[in-house]
């Protein structure tokens, strides 16, 4: 109990020394409100099966978001509920919103206090949606910001109720926007990788760009369309604002003037209620995991903030099949692993023609060897040599470069798709690999990838020049150690392709030998 007053009175003193006029939105017309405050100011504490959100009553801002299914680490090694939305003395990530304008409610004097029936709310087990009312009474106008809750989902529903009794017509602005530092996330990204880390947003003639830190610091953006959304990204969890999909909303990223604070939001159409009249104004605000088919439902193209880059249209497909794999077999290192077999199966035309290539120029690696002793000071009789024996062997030794470079695409892809997905994270596969998303505790699977691009090299054709033969020597030591900080999702993947390009390599090899054989045996027939 004491530590819990402790930590809301520290959330309201940070709160009190917010300075309004920088952080607000900017309207044509000067905000004025005449605002009558409760006497006390307390944080609200809202449970679901999905997240523990605290609100603050003054001004009603989500202070604080922790994800129940989602743990900092595996729950065996004590792994609690991950906060993503946090306000601390060190660190300030929370989503505000208000309305400003000719009545509203946020000022440059201050933001008002709004009173609540209690401090914590819970939806039951059972119940399907739960809705938290912060009251406000301003000059016989009545106002309620009201936050909705589902069961089983992230979305949390802002919405504003205007009640107008008064004798004049009321009008206010709608804005929403995350407020957050340049801190990195409270956890760090699995495996050693950095994924983006910033803001993004749908623009007029972009449907997804990205804004770093510095990018915002160097200048300001802004746009204006109709829908649209705004969002903090960072790996496996995203938070983003989503205003009504037929209004004209203005969007801005910026950086507030000598301070680590940066503000990504928007501002909506004004509203307007009557005299004797009310009116509702109503928003959406996404806090957790970057679930594709969940941000596809809440607005157009916020599933691209799951970023695969410019191969996406290659990897939302991938997805789907591993995910579909998953559903049948329950377990994503298997999926990972028969993932990768089917897309074997699928390029093996392409890829049998590089093997075959390979094939040939490694079963001529004894005449080459030959030309280098007898031409090896002579770099330009070399060349017209090992050219007049490609041409009388009918081999080309670019033969086996093209249809690799063909299939990198899906590779890359799949890459992406492993590194981006938060199903992978903290799912286990078999054994020693707990988590998917972390890498290897005891360097298994880098080693035996290791091993395996030692075998393929052995397996391969090697450079004429001693340079280029030393670096393909060294390539599969480097990988090891660059692949042990790796996640083991990717590892296992990468392991997995090189096994099967082995038993790919070994089984062209063997039909060309048999064919090599066969047309011997007929030319010695012929000859009788």
């Amino acid at each position: 109990m004491l530590l819990s007053f402790l930590f809301q009175r520290q959330l309201c003193r940070l709160n009190s020394r917010v300075t309004y006029s920088e952080e607000l939105p900017s309207l044509a017309e000067t905000p004025v409100a005449i605002i009558e405050k409760p006497v006390n100011t307390r944080l609200v504490t809202v449970t679901t099966d999905t997240f523990e959100v605290t609100i603050d009553t003054l001004g009603g801002d989500i202070v604080q978001v922790k994800l129940l299914k989602h743990l900092t680490r595996m729950a065996d090694d004590g792994g609690k509920p991950f906060t993503l939305l946090t306000r601390s003395k060190d660190n300030e990530y929370i989503a505000q919103s208000g309305l400003i304008g000719k009545n509203g409610t946020d000022t440059r004097e201050g933001r008002p206090v709004y009173g609540v029936t209690q401090s914590n709310f819970s939806l039951m087990p059972g119940q399907q949606s739960l809705d938290v009312d912060l009251k406000l009474n301003q000059n016989g106008v009545t106002i309620v910001k009201r936050f909705s809750f589902t069961a089983s989902e992230y979305v949390i529903g802002v919405n504003y109720l205007i009640e107008n009794t008064g004798y004049d017509s009321w009008e206010a602005t709608f804005y929403g926007q995350i407020k957050r530092d340049s801190h990195e996330p409270l956890i760090e990204s699995s495996g050693g990788v950095s994924p983006y880390l910033g803001a993004a947003l749908r623009e007029p003639e972009k449907n997804f760009s990205k804004y770093d830190f510095s990018d915002v610091s160097e200048e300001s953006v802004k746009a204006e369309i109709k829908g649209g959304w705004v969002s903090m990204v960072q790996h496996y969890f995203i938070s983003a604002w989503i205003p009504p999909t037929n209004d004209s909303n203005s969007f801005s990223l910026r950086k507030l003037s000598g301070q680590d604070i940066y503000l990504f939001g928007f501002t909506g159409e004004k509203l307007i209620v009557p005299a004797g009249s009310t009116g509702e104004y109503s928003a959406q605000f996404y806090v957790g995991p970057k679930d594709q088919e969940k941000l596809e439902s809440l607005a157009e193209y916020l599933d691209l903030t799951v970023d695969y880059g410019f191969l996406w249209m290659l990897a939302k497909p991938i997805f789907a099949a591993m995910k579909f794999i998953y559903e049948l077999v329950g377990n994503w290192g298997w999926a990972i692993i028969l993932l990768t077999i089917g897309i074997k199966i699928l390029l093996y035309p392409l890829s049998a023609a590089s093997l075959r290539s390979m094939a040939k120029m490694r079963s001529l690696q004894p005449k080459m060897e030959r030309l280098k002793e007898a031409y090896g000071d002579d770099r330009q009789k070399m060349s017209q040599e090992l050219m007049g024996l490609y041409k009388k062997e009918k081999v080309n030794p670019a033969g086996g470069c093209f249809p690799m470079l063909l299939q990198m695409p899906v590779f890359l892809s799949l890459y992406w798709v492993l590194l981006e997905s938060v199903e992978i994270r903290h799912s286990p596969w078999i054994f020693w690999i707990a988590d998917l998303s972390a890498k290897d505790p005891y360097f298994i699977l880098p080693i035996v990838m290791g091993a395996s691009m030692l075998l393929m090299q052995k397996m391969q054709p090697m450079p004429t020049d001693p340079t280029q033969a030393m670096v393909m020597k060294v390539m599969p030591i480097a990988f090891t150690f660059f692949f042990m900080i790796f996640p083991s999702g990717l590892v296992l993947y990468w392991t997995v392709n090189n096994l099967l390009s082995m038993l790919q390599q070994w089984y062209v090899n063997r039909q060309l030998a048999a064919s090599q054989k066969s047309s011997g045996k007929s030319s010695g027939i012929s000859k009788k």
